[in-house]
């Protein structure tokens, strides 16, 4: 545009210098024909001189007319040439955005659709979880009841095999080998003879059955195998352990040896678990005892209790300030153990 504005500056100075000269400047002036008859020719040639400078400034002033159109011209089609290239790249561009204006709208409703699979997708994947949790909630719930079931059939097979070796007496301690000679109820015939002499003419305590446990010998095992015995009556047992505790010491040719009763594995581990809290009440003197198959009792406050598991045991105890202070350190050890075959399991 500034350049345009000093064009037309131009353009209008160039028409003041080209116009033509004024009456003021030009001695031509109006003659009647008389007069012109009447000029000398001194006058003539000057106005002839004066025609010829005017038409000498018309010829000039149509050449830069013409220059000026032809100028103009040239702008022009230079205008028309910029304006149809500007035309162009204006539908060129409008291609490219309408383009990408398609493009974009292509991507943004195929991010849509992808939006809408992902959605849908995600909402199957919800109901697939959930399904899955709650299987997984059914399945841990049929797991607990099968240990459950479990745990009640141990019991029960436990309590069974218990019942079945209630009249057993198992005898620890002697050597592999020596029942060769007179077989296992020999020894065991023996072994009353030698600790309890009375018990050994009793005619009425019958040996029914006799035999080592495991069946086989481990040559790596540094203990000798146990032997069982079973006797005809649970009374003629418990006669002769009661016989046990109070001699204390058995023996065997000379050799200590161990009779105790007869229980399951799972009866086994419940005694074991009575130990330490009957070591540290005996320790105070409250006469603990593991009674058959597997319960504590002792006395406290000059009353004899039992207790068939340890919950039950916590719950007196935290009623007896003094008793607790007393299991306090073992009952708390039994936790910890208890956490860390959870943790295991």
């Amino acid at each position: 545009m500034p350049n345009n504005k000093r064009k037309n500056r131009d353009n209008r100075n160039e028409e003041v210098t080209m116009t033509l000269p004024n009456e003021k400047d030009t001695p031509i002036q109006d003659y009647e024909d008389d007069d012109i008859e009447e000029m000398q020719e001194a006058d003539l040639k000057k106005l002839i001189r004066t025609l010829r400078s005017s038409q000498k400034q018309i010829l000039e002033l149509q050449k830069s007319l013409m220059d000026k159109i032809e100028n103009l011209s040239r702008e022009n089609e230079i205008l028309r040439r910029n304006q149809n290239e500007t035309k162009q790249l204006v539908q060129q561009e409008t291609v490219i955005v309408t383009r990408n204006h398609n493009e974009v709208k292509n991507s943004i409703d195929q991010m849509k659709n992808t939006i809408e699979s992902l959605t849908n997708r995600m909402g199957e994947a919800e109901e697939r979880i959930s399904d899955l949790e709650d299987r997984a909630q059914e399945n841990i719930q049929s797991n607990q009841r099968k240990d459950e079931e479990i745990r009640n059939l141990k019991h029960i097979v436990g309590n069974l095999q218990d019942t079945i070796k209630k009249p057993n007496i198992r005898v620890l301690g002697v050597p592999e080998g020596m029942e060769r000679e007179k077989g296992l109820e020999g020894l065991f015939s023996e072994i009353l003879a030698e600790n309890f002499p009375g018990l050994e003419k009793d005619r009425e305590i019958l040996v029914q059955e006799a035999h080592r446990t495991p069946n086989k010998h481990d040559q790596k095992r540094s203990s000798p195998r146990h032997f069982v015995i079973k006797l005809s009556r649970v009374k003629h047992k418990e006669k002769i352990l009661k016989c046990a505790r109070e001699k204390r010491q058995i023996t065997l040719r000379g050799s200590p040896i161990r009779l105790t009763a007869d229980f399951s594995s799972e009866t086994l581990q419940a005694r074991r678990e009575w130990r330490d809290i009957a070591q540290v009440l005996r320790e105070k003197n409250c006469q603990p005892r593991i009674l058959y198959p597997a319960k504590l009792s002792f006395v406290n406050e000059g009353e004899i209790k039992t207790f068939h598991s340890k919950q039950k045991l916590k719950e007196f105890v935290a009623t007896r300030p003094a008793l607790q202070q007393t299991l306090k350190d073992v009952l708390h050890t039994e936790t910890q153990k208890h956490g860390h075959q959870y943790e295991r399991r």
